[in-house]
């Protein structure tokens, strides 16, 4: 089974940078992996940011992110990395990372998830 650590969140002023980590342990081929990041902001439902496909590096986005976060993993590691940069407020959510077997935004098809990491963004 697939275990999950996310770290990184933190406080950070608007147009700030974060990096995000989700690193991954367990007895699983990490390759065989989509793993994505979700954000929860207060009141509202829980929202596909972005994953990436471990075997192929592929990748997606929302589109209230694209051009400012950027996801990459590193295999060795068995770690996904999420940069966030020119943040705003509206970023302001826990972020969780996820696995599971197809790239999507809909968190029913993870089964795996990690504890989450609080992203506040000041104005």
């Amino acid at each position: 089974d697939v275990q999950l650590q996310a770290s990184g969140g933190g406080l950070v002023q608007a147009g700030g940078s974060l990096r995000l980590s989700c690193a991954a342990s367990g007895e699983f081929t990490f390759d065989d992996y989509v793993i994505a990041w979700f954000r929860q902001a207060p009141g509202k439902e829980r929202e596909g940011v972005s994953w990436i496909r471990i075997s192929d590096g592929s990748t997606f986005y929302r589109d209230s992110v694209k051009g400012r976060f950027t996801i990459s993993s590193d295999n060795a590691k068995r770690t996904v990395y999420l940069q966030m940069s020119s943040l705003k407020p509206e970023d302001t959510a826990i972020y969780y990372c996820a696995a599971g077997s197809y790239g999507s935004t809909f968190s029913r098809l993870y089964d795996s998830w990690g504890q989450g990491t609080q992203v506040t963004v000041s104005s």
